[in-house]
C-alpha cells in the first residue's frame, strides 16, 4: 500500500480478507496457522476483524516496546478483554490500567510471595496424591479434563484451604468448566450477539451469578473461620498477624490485606479477583500439564530423564515441598510445553493515543495484538520451533534465547502476578503424577485448537502403576 509523502507507509494488510468478514473464516478455522503466515508481512501487520481493523504485532522486540518500554500507550484492552471483562468485573487481569490496577496489585502481591507459596506446596501435594490414587490401571481416561479437574481442584485446596466444604468444592468444580465454554463463546461473537435474550446467554449469566454467591459464602466461610481463631489465639499468632499463612489457604491474605487510604477490599472487589484467579487454574494449568504429559508419553528419553531427576531427589519417599528447587529438569519440560503451547495464543491491547509502532502508524483507539504462540514459534529465535526440545532450557543454552520472546506469563507492568505460585503448582502435579504413574496415549495425536489457551483436541491416556524397584524408575507409594 502506498504512504502519503512525508508519512510513514500504512502497516501491510494481510491477505485473504473476504468482504464484510475480514480474516475473520481464517481466525476461526486455522487461526495458529494465520497467525504464523503474519510474520512473512512484516513486524506490525494490519487484520480485519468484520470490518474493524486491529494491528498485529510479530516482532518480539516490538512488542516488547507494547508491554514495557512505551506501555502508557497502549492500555490493557481490546475485544478480548473487554468480553472477559463481562465475566471477570475488574479482576487484576482486566482492570483498567492506573492507581486502582496499582492498589490490587499490591494488596495481592503478598498473596503470591515465594515463601508464601511454599507453605501451601505439602497441602497440594497431598491433594494430588489423594486424587491420582482413584485411577484405575489400564482403563483410558481423558487426559486434558483430568488435568483441568487436577489443576481446578488443586488450586482450590491452596487459595480456600483444606477446610473448604465438600459440597463447595464440588460446585466450584462443576460450574467452572462450563462457565469458562461460556466466557470463550462470548469472546468469539460479535457484542450484540450476546446481549441477546438467548438461552445460551441466560445459561451462562445464571452459571455466573451462581459462581459469585458461591464465592460470597467462601468469603462468609473464612471471615467466620478467621474470627474463631482470632478469638481462640493470643493476638500475636492469629492468622491475620501472621501474613494469612494459616491452614485457611491464599485467599486469607486477600481478606485481612488493607490499602493505607481505602481500607481492604469490598465484596465486589473480593469475588472478582477470586474470579480472576479460578479462571487462570483452570484453563491455563490444565492444559500445560495435559500437553506436558503427552510429550514425555512420546519422547521416552525426555521421559527417562524425568523419572531419574525425581528417582534422584525423592528415593521411595512422596515428593514434598522442599524438593521443588531441586528439580530443573522437570521445570525445563514445562516450560518447553509452555513455549510449544502458548498458553496464551493471541493478547489485545489498546492504542491510547497515535502512535508508530517500527514505522508504521497504528492510530488512537486501535486494538494492538500480539501472539505468545507466534513468538515462541518464530525459527529465528528458536531453532527447530516445531520439535519439543527442553535441552533449549538448559543452563549455558537458555541464555541465549531473548527473554522477550517468550511471553507465557506476559511482561511489563501487567505480568502475571501469579508466576511464582504457577510454577509451583504445575512442579507438584507432574511430579506427583508421574512420580506414580506412566501415561501412555490411548487416542491418536492430538492437534492443537486455539480456543483461549492452545488446548488438545482430544488426548486420551492409559495410566499404568511404577511399581518400586529401585533404578528401575519406580518409586513406592
Amino acid at each position: 500500500m502506498t504512504g502519503i509523502p512525508g508519512l510513514p507507509p500504512a502497516a501491510p494488510t494481510a491477505p485473504g480478507r473476504l468482504p464484510l468478514l475480514g480474516h475473520g473464516l481464517q481466525l476461526a478455522n486455522r487461526p495458529l496457522e494465520f497467525m504464523n503466515s503474519l510474520r512473512e508481512h512484516g513486524s506490525v501487520v494490519r487484520i480485519l476483524i468484520g470490518p474493524t481493523p486491529a494491528y498485529v504485532v510479530t516482532d518480539p522486540a516490538v512488542t516488547r516496546r507494547v508491554l514495557v518500554t512505551e506501555v502508557d500507550a497502549f492500555a490493557k484492552g481490546g475485544r478480548i478483554i473487554d468480553a472477559l471483562r463481562v465475566f471477570f468485573g475488574d479482576g487484576l487481569a482486566t482492570i483498567a490500567d492506573g492507581d486502582q490496577h496499582l492498589k490490587h496489585r499490591r494488596l495481592m502481591q503478598p498473596m503470591f510471595g515465594r515463601a508464601h507459596v511454599a507453605t501451601r506446596g505439602d497441602v497440594m501435594i497431598e491433594h494430588v496424591r489423594a486424587a491420582t490414587a482413584e485411577w484405575t490401571p489400564g482403563v483410558p481416561r481423558d487426559t486434558y479434563e483430568d488435568m483441568n479437574d487436577l489443576a481446578l481442584s488443586t488450586f482450590l485446596v491452596a487459595l480456600f484451604g483444606s477446610d473448604l466444604p465438600d459440597r463447595v468444592r464440588a460446585e466450584f468444580g462443576g460450574l467452572m468448566p462450563a462457565i469458562m465454554r461460556g466466557t470463550i463463546r462470548q469472546t468469539i461473537l460479535p457484542g450484540w450477539v450476546t446481549r441477546l435474550p438467548l438461552p445460551s446467554n441466560r445459561a451462562h449469566a445464571k452459571r455466573v451469578a451462581r459462581l459469585r454467591a458461591l464465592i460470597d459464602e467462601t468469603i462468609d466461610h473464612h471471615r467466620a473461620r478467621l474470627e474463631s481463631a482470632e478469638r481462640a489465639a493470643p493476638p500475636e499468632e492469629c492468622p491475620a498477624h501472621r501474613g494469612g499463612t494459616s491452614p485457611g489457604g491464599l485467599f486469607t491474605t486477600l481478606l485481612t490485606a488493607e490499602h493505607p487510604r481505602t481500607g481492604p477490599l469490598s465484596r465486589q472487589q473480593l469475588q472478582d479477583e477470586a474470579i480472576t484467579l479460578l479462571t487462570g487454574a483452570v484453563e491455563t494449568t490444565g492444559t500445560t500439564l495435559a500437553w506436558a504429559l503427552y510429550e514425555m508419553s512420546r519422547n521416552p528419553s525426555i521421559e527417562s530423564r524425568v523419572l531419574d531427576e525425581l528417582d534422584a531427589v525423592c528415593g521411595e519417599r512422596p515428593l514434598r515441598q522442599e524438593d521443588l528447587g531441586s528439580l530443573p529438569y522437570l521445570r525445563a519440560v514445562l516450560k518447553e510445553t509452555m513455549r510449544m503451547y502458548g498458553p496464551a495464543w493471541l493478547v489485545t491491547r489498546t492504542a491510547t493515543r497515535p502512535v508508530v509502532l517500527d514505522g508504521v502508524p497504528v492510530p488512537r483507539g486501535a486494538d494492538v495484538v500480539y501472539s505468545p504462540y507466534l513468538h515462541q514459534h518464530d525459527p529465528a529465535l528458536y531453532a527447530d520451533p516445531e520439535a519439543f526440545n527442553p535441552g533449549r532450557w538448559e543452563p549455558g543454552r537458555a541464555k541465549d534465547i531473548d527473554r522477550s520472546s517468550f511471553l507465557a506469563f506476559g511482561d511489563g507492568r501487567r505480568k502475571c502476578i501469579g508466576e511464582e505460585f504457577a510454577w509451583a503448582e504445575l512442579l507438584v502435579i507432574l511430579a506427583t503424577v508421574v512420580q506414580r504413574w506412566r501415561l501412555a496415549p490411548a487416542s491418536g495425536p492430538p492437534r492443537p485448537q486455539a480456543i483461549v489457551t492452545v488446548k488438545p483436541d482430544r488426548l486420551r491416556m492409559t495410566p499404568e502403576k511404577r511399581s518400586f524397584t529401585r533404578g528401575a524408575h519406580s518409586p513406592a507409594d
